[in-house]
């Protein structure tokens, strides 16, 4: 199956190089490129896009806004979006993760690390760069949330198990990590995840993530 890839950055040069990049694998295409993220989120609603490559600096509507309004419609629901960053310790990129994007990258990544990338967040299978991720997430919760803020009601219908393997997630564990932990198969973790992204109603892993410390599951 062809992963059809948008990519979004107001710099043609920047776009032109991922498009080299993305065009030389036989599973990826370019189905389109946006200067901003107004385009981003029309071209969205006008082509099949299974994958946004998402700037987050951009100029009308900037690339958090555009993930928001591409995550919360339920037309586009199939659509990813894979944050790119020039720095590693960008708070923005939290705030993109809130806003429902997959996961993030620097835009120096290397070639074959984008490609994989793309495939990971299509299949939604894996938060991309945990560490990275967990760090960015811890921080921007221990400076933002209140103390004692309320908790999500939803998290009454995660049982047990779940709630374990949801800290688990937002460790940044693997579903195989997690299945030797826990002395389970991996299909298995794969069903406990998949029912909790369901009850919290999460988009995948990288919301979870975001779930667990906005909750107080796991701690800073």
């Amino acid at each position: 199956m062809t992963i059809r890839v948008l990519l979004a950055d107001d710099q043609a040069l920047i776009r032109a190089g991922f498009k080299m990049v993305v065009g030389a694998e036989p599973d990826l295409e370019i189905a389109g490129e946006a200067a901003d993220g107004r385009e981003a989120v029309d071209l969205c609603h006008t082509a099949r896009i299974d994958v946004v490559l998402m700037d987050l600096r951009m100029p009308h509507m900037d690339g958090i806004e555009a993930t928001r309004r591409i995550c919360s419609d339920e037309r586009l629901a199939g659509v990813r979006v894979l944050v790119l960053t020039t720095f590693d310790n960008d708070d923005n990129v939290v705030l993109a993760l809130q806003a429902g994007a997959s996961g993030f990258l620097g835009k120096n990544v290397a070639p074959a690390e984008l490609a994989h990338a793309i495939r990971v967040v299509a299949a939604g299978e894996a938060l991309l760069s945990p560490k990275a991720t967990r760090g960015l997430v811890s921080r921007f919760v221990e400076q933002t949330r209140p103390p004692a803020g309320p908790r999500l009601a939803a998290l009454d219908l995660v049982t047990e198990r779940e709630t374990e393997i949801l800290v688990l997630v937002a460790q940044g564990l693997s579903n195989d990590d997690i299945a030797q932990r826990l002395f389970l198969s991996p299909l298995t973790v794969k069903t406990h995840v998949n029912r909790t992204m369901v009850k919290l109603n999460a988009r995948d892993r990288a919301q979870l993530v975001v779930i667990a410390y906005q909750n107080g599951l796991v701690r800073p």
